[in-house]
């Protein structure tokens, strides 16, 4: 169980970062608004709105991959505690 300690960290950093994306796409989502542009007249507003949306969707593979990560080693991390448990009571 000595390598425990890195799978630990590797798990925190990880993890870290997958919250620290999340923070932030919630702070870019923050100002998106549910408004349909059906005129020319806010040009602007619909501009802003795409680039909110461009930002979010380059961000989505990403977030995907670290919370997948995450979840393989959180599992990882727990079946081999599972593991020491076992062949311990043996």
């Amino acid at each position: 169980m000595a390598h425990m300690t890195l799978y630990l960290i590797l798990w925190a950093v990880v993890a870290a970062c997958f919250l620290g994306l999340l923070a932030y796409r919630g702070t870019i989502t923050r100002y998106e608004e549910d408004q349909l542009f059906l005129s020319d007249n806010n040009k602007n507003e619909h501009d802003e709105q795409d680039e909110i949306l461009r930002k979010v969707n380059r961000m989505r593979p990403i977030i995907n991959a670290f919370g997948g990560v995450v979840g393989i080693v959180t599992v990882g991390i727990v079946g081999m505690y599972v593991w020491d448990a076992w062949q311990k009571l043996q």
